[in-house]
């Protein structure tokens, strides 16, 4: 009776971790070059006193969903959209280098250029700084970034920075917690110049929102089945234990 017990309860805490995986796709149905987790259940042995038993279910994350979300074009000179494989490279909260698919870019007083999520982009030499008072900028399609000063002709352009795009390979990757990818084995992945980009244009989402929400479902009948197991198991203990009274 244990045992029965025992898969219904992990069931039901592994579904709601499910749940809260499909939750936060579907809150990031709108954010731009989301890539959705996906998860995967498995049943796994209980090792402890005794013989190995117990069999427990369990929720893992193999990966993200690295599937290119739609090019929605925007009109903006800042704006970037990686086409086909590769990642922007920019530079997380702890100094490290990160990448991200998020094309949002904008600079911000000093002229340090950066995403929607604040993050300071990565050129080749080090965090981009464009010169300011700037009167225009484009960025061409191999991330190279050209301004025009302040006054100046519109003949004047001047290439400043270059914005370093990779390809490592999407199996080499995984998201962090703070939603930015790396490396698996750590380190920087190098600058690869087949990446390209789309300027006037930002990737959306990969998240289906239909797809999540009958997931949602799907996981919250799950929950609703292992919770009525547990309750079965609650009533048969209950009948065993009239039983032993009886005899």
């Amino acid at each position: 009776m244990d045992k029965f017990l025992y898969v219904a309860m992990s069931g039901a805490k592994q579904g709601m971790n499910a749940l809260a995986v499909s939750a936060n796709n579907l809150a990031n149905a709108n954010t731009d070059g989301f890539k959705a987790d996906m998860t995967q259940a498995r049943s796994m042995q209980a090792f402890g006193e005794g013989l190995p038993s117990r069999v427990f279910s369990m929720i893992e994350s193999p990966g993200s969903n690295f599937a290119s979300g739609p090019i929605v074009t925007t009109g903006r000179n800042l704006d970037v959209a990686v086409k086909g494989d590769g990642w922007l490279a920019v530079q997380a909260a702890d100094g490290s280098e990160a990448y991200t698919r998020a094309g949002s870019l904008k600079f911000d007083s000093t002229g340090l250029l950066v995403n929607s999520s604040n993050r300071p982009v990565m050129g080749d030499a080090g965090p981009i700084v464009l010169p300011l008072p700037i009167e225009h900028v484009e960025i061409a399609a191999n991330g190279i970034i050209s301004v025009r000063p302040q006054g100046a002709t519109a003949e004047v352009i001047e290439e400043v920075a270059r914005i370093k795009l990779v390809n490592p390979g999407n199996d080499q990757m995984m998201r962090g917690e703070d939603g930015l990818f790396r490396l698996m084995a750590g380190g920087n992945a190098p600058t690869d110049p087949n990446v390209a980009v789309e300027s006037g244009a930002v990737e959306g989402s990969n998240v289906n929102p239909v797809h999540e929400m009958v997931a949602m479902i799907e996981i919250q009948r799950q929950y609703e089945m292992q919770v009525k197991m547990m309750k079965n198991a609650e009533e048969i203990d209950r009948a065993s234990t009239s039983l032993m009274r009886i005899s």
